[in-house]
């Protein structure tokens, strides 16, 4: 990380908190660092490593920030002002002896158990650092958390987070777009709106909430539109609103994603973005893919299959988001049937369109299907399907129908369910 030290114009290579760990390894006084004598020999925590009693004295293991392990010192409880590491060490030892089913001991840790704090606290430095790094590549107003508290895992590796799509390897686009005259175009918009394209009607209300059906387009308004970026038309474009938190299952899933916040009914949460690539390299990709057990593809194939959306490699939050199922329990009178499972998703996905009015690459949009509280996961169904009555409405209302049935757009290839039920459908497509 690169910063600058006040009234210097030069960009130094380190970070001004490794400058200052630096001045108090060489013993040097620096004004502009605000190191001085008196905090001189003040030495800040990176983590604690083990635990011991003598005499009812409580000592640490303390590894300092900025030197290497073989620096650790034990340190007595009074010595130490982190309390927020003193904390997280506590709830860590806590959490794995409840999993190895053993009694707190007092006086001192088994090396093994030591060792896992030790992990414990570098991974939680390794998902900070990818928090953080999230956080500065994201665009959008929602902020992202990471959180782990089923193993060890760190960060995902060869996973670059983008917030529109990559085009892939000889693919050239050609961007297609008109823009309206309208300066109100919710409250009175003129002819040839961009909401009014297909035949469709506005596909949000003042609130910004979605009002159309499932497989039927949207259409916003783009950077040659009239109207300013408040119109009530722009919704997808703006990004991100909520805080989201990706996390670890912890049934096998790997990762998810939960919303922080209270999400209302029909409302935009994010985009499905990746490397567009085509239909053959999807073909190649998506073997595989199916030997790993899992995908990230998408097929955009609103009126032709040419493009394909990867996001395993590139992608937003929308990555980590899972295929969604629930068992329930069929009951008439007295009598119950055996369990079943059925996906019950809370997000559902729509073909958007804005710059790009090529049909052939819509944007792919999720918005939630009923409230979402605060801590619930976001998860969507991987096989779509489109209620029959719905299907045929947006085969009358669309232009775009001569080449094939618009709908939602679909992920590809066979994935295994991990759900554990005996009825289960053992694929989720």
């Amino acid at each position: 990380m690169a910063e600058n030290l006040k009234g210097c114009s030069v960009v130094c290579k380190v970070s001004l908190n490794q400058l200052q760990i630096l001045c108090r390894q060489e013993r040097v006084f620096c004004q502009q660092l605000e190191v001085s004598k008196k905090n001189l020999n003040d030495f800040e925590v990176e983590y604690l490593c083990d635990y011991k009693k003598i005499h009812g004295k409580e000592f640490y293991l303390v590894k300092w920030k900025g030197y290497s392990e073989s620096e650790n010192t034990w340190e007595p409880r009074r010595n130490l002002r982190c309390v927020k590491l003193l904390k997280l060490f506590w709830a860590d030892m806590d959490q794995e002896l409840r999993r190895r089913k053993k009694r707190r001991n007092v006086t001192k840790l088994d090396i093994s158990l030591a060792s896992y704090l030790v992990q414990k606290a570098k991974q939680r430095q390794l998902l900070q650092c990818w928090e953080e790094q999230l956080n500065t590549m994201r665009v959008h107003k929602g902020r992202i958390f990471v959180q782990n508290d089923v193993d060890l895992d760190g960060p995902p590796k060869d996973f670059t987070y983008i917030n529109n799509y990559k085009v892939g390897d000889g693919i050239v686009l050609t961007e297609v777009a008109v823009g309206c005259e309208c300066t109100d175009c919710l409250g009175n918009p003129v002819n040839g709106c961009c909401a009014g394209a297909s035949l469709h009607r506005f596909a949000y209300n003042d609130r910004g909430q979605l009002r159309l059906r499932a497989g039927q387009p949207i259409y916003e308004c783009n950077s040659r539109c009239f109207c300013g970026p408040d119109c009530p038309n722009r919704v997808v474009q703006r990004g991100i609103q909520y805080d989201l938190c990706i996390f670890k299952t912890a049934n096998g899933r790997g990762w998810g994603v939960r919303t922080m916040e209270h999400i209302r009914k029909n409302s935009f949460v994010m985009e499905y973005v990746g490397e567009i690539i085509t239909t053959e390299e999807a073909e190649k990709r998506g073997r595989i893919y199916d030997r790993q057990g899992a995908t990230y593809l998408f097929d955009l194939d609103y009126v032709e299959d040419v493009y394909t959306v990867d996001a395993a490699h590139y992608g937003n939050i929308s990555h980590f988001v899972n295929h969604s199922y629930v068992i329930v329990i069929l009951c008439r009178g007295q009598l119950c049937s055996n369990d079943i499972l059925i996906c019950n998703p809370n997000l559902q996905v729509y073909n958007v369109f804005i710059n790009n009015l090529d049909e052939r690459l819509p944007r792919i949009a999720f918005f939630s299907t009923r409230h979402i509280k605060a801590g619930e996961e976001l998860t969507f169904d991987y096989k779509m399907q489109l209620d029959p009555v719905d299907a045929e409405s947006t085969r009358m209302d669309s232009n775009f129908s001569i080449a094939g049935l618009p709908g939602s757009p679909k992920i590809r290839v066979r994935v295994e369910c991990k759900c554990g039920v005996e009825s289960c459908r053992k694929y989720l497509f």
